[in-house]
C-alpha cells in the first residue's frame, strides 16, 4: 500500500470526519437535516454525523451510501444506537444502488464537493427521487468574490490530496439548477472562523420538477 493509499484509508477519514463535525458545521446541519420526510436517503452517510438531526416520526425509511467502509460501521453504530432501522450499503454517488423514484428526500451535506462527477451525480439523485421530491443540501464551494476564488483555485491541487478529494471551487446553486431542480436557498455566506477559502456556505432544498 502507498502512502497516499494508507493516509486515505486510515488518516482522512478521521481528518474529514473531525473537521465536518466542527460547531459550526454542526449548527448548520440542525438546520437542514430536520426536513427530511418520508422514505429517506443519505449520500456520504459515513459517521452518521447527520442520524441526531433527524425527526424519526416524519421519516418511514432511511437508506445511506458512502464508499468509505470505515465510516460506514460508524453510520451504522449511530443508527444502533438511534434505535431506528436503516439500509446502509458502500457505493458512490455517480451510481447510486436503489431503484428509481423511491425516495422522497435525498440529504446530501458536505459531499458534492467530493465526488468524482457531480452532473452525474445529480442526475442520479433526480432518478432515485419521486416526483417532486426534494434535495437537502448544505455544501462548501466556490466563493463568490473574485479574489477568495482566485485562491481556491490556486490552492485546490494540493487540497484535494489531503482532504480526500475534496474540491473548493465547484458552484453549488448553479450546479443544481442546471441540473433540473428548482432551488429554494435557506442561506448562504462565510462560515465563521473559518478560512474563507474553505468556508463559503450554501443550504437550502432543491425539488425535483417534471416526471
Amino acid at each position: 500500500m502507498g502512502l497516499q493509499n494508507w493516509y486515505d484509508a486510515h488518516v482522512m477519514p478521521r481528518l474529514v470526519t473531525f473537521a465536518c463535525s466542527q460547531g459550526q458545521i454542526m449548527k448548520r446541519r440542525s438546520f437542514v437535516v430536520p426536513l427530511a420526510r418520508g422514505n429517506v436517503l443519505e449520500l456520504g452517510c459515513g459517521g452518521g454525523l447527520n442520524q441526531q438531526f433527524y425527526d424519526t416520526d416524519a421519516i418511514s425509511q432511511f437508506a445511506g451510501i458512502d464508499p468509505h467502509a470505515g465510516l460506514l460501521d460508524q453510520a451504522r453504530k449511530a443508527g444502533e444506537a438511534r434505535g431506528w432501522t436503516t439500509d446502509i450499503r458502500e457505493g458512490v454517488g455517480e451510481e447510486i444502488p436503489f431503484a428509481s423514484s423511491q425516495f422522497d428526500t435525498v440529504v446530501c451535506t458536505y459531499t458534492l464537493c467530493s465526488v468524482h462527477d457531480p452532473a452525474q451525480v445529480l442526475s442520479e439523485v433526480r432518478r432515485v427521487l419521486k416526483p417532486g421530491g426534494q434535495m437537502l443540501f448544505l455544501e462548501h464551494g466556490r466563493a463568490p468574490d473574485a479574489n477568495v476564488a482566485k485562491w481556491q483555485m490556486r490552492i485546490e491541487p494540493v487540497w484535494k490530496r489531503i482532504a480526500g478529494g475534496c474540491h473548493l471551487t465547484r458552484p453549488i446553486g448553479s450546479a443544481l439548477r442546471g441540473a433540473g431542480f428548482d432551488v429554494e436557498p435557506m442561506g448562504q455566506g462565510y462560515m465563521p472562523k473559518t478560512p474563507r477559502i474553505a468556508g463559503w456556505m450554501e443550504w437550502g432544498v432543491a425539488r425535483k420538477t417534471g416526471a
